[in-house]
């Protein structure tokens, strides 16, 4: 084999499509962006727009709250433990934290703290400290002969800031 015949296999490379070249193309004249306006240019942002007139997400009232502050957690169910100490990536008599989780591949990050729920079933007597469980979780690791201990998850540093003035001002008042 020779350099000058090498090629890719067919149908791996697709030609690009080739707008506005002439009505026999089939993508000439408009290049199948319909017809005049701001629509058959390129940058256009009128999601929404409805003419002037009051647009729909306008006129349905606002619901519900999304809380900035709020915390997420990791989540690690008890099938995915129970492998992870049959693999040996997670030593089953030692301590299990959210380090041990990430370390052994259980969770990717920590982020707000790791969150124990009760899918699968877990055979190993473990010793655990996490965030937060679910009831059913707390259940089966006690049937299993464990203990959860839950730790409160620690708070941001704008966050700590954020309560400090709260009881500061409350105080005053």
């Amino acid at each position: 084999m020779q350099l000058n015949e090498l090629k890719d296999n067919p149908g791996a490379h697709k030609a690009r499509k080739r707008v506005g070249r002439g009505i026999g193309s089939g993508l000439g004249k408009t290049a199948g962006r319909g017809v005049k306006g701001q629509k058959s240019r390129s940058g256009v942002a009128i999601k929404g727009f409805e003419g002037g007139q009051n647009p729909l997400h306008m006129r349905l009232p606002k619901r519900g709250f999304n809380n900035p502050s709020r915390l997420k957690f990791a989540e690690c169910n008890l099938d995915d433990l129970q492998a992870a100490i049959e693999g040996g990536a997670v030593d089953a008599s030692a301590k299990i934290d959210a380090a041990a989780l990430v370390s052994g591949g259980v969770v990717r990050r920590a982020l707000d703290g790791v969150r124990l729920l009760g899918r699968g079933e877990l055979k190993s007597k473990v010793q655990l400290e996490v965030a937060g469980a679910s009831a059913s979780a707390v259940k089966a690791v006690e049937a299993a002969g464990g203990s959860i201990t839950l730790l409160k998850p620690a708070k941001s540093e704008a966050e700590e800031g954020k309560s400090a003035k709260a009881k500061k001002v409350k105080k005053k008042s």
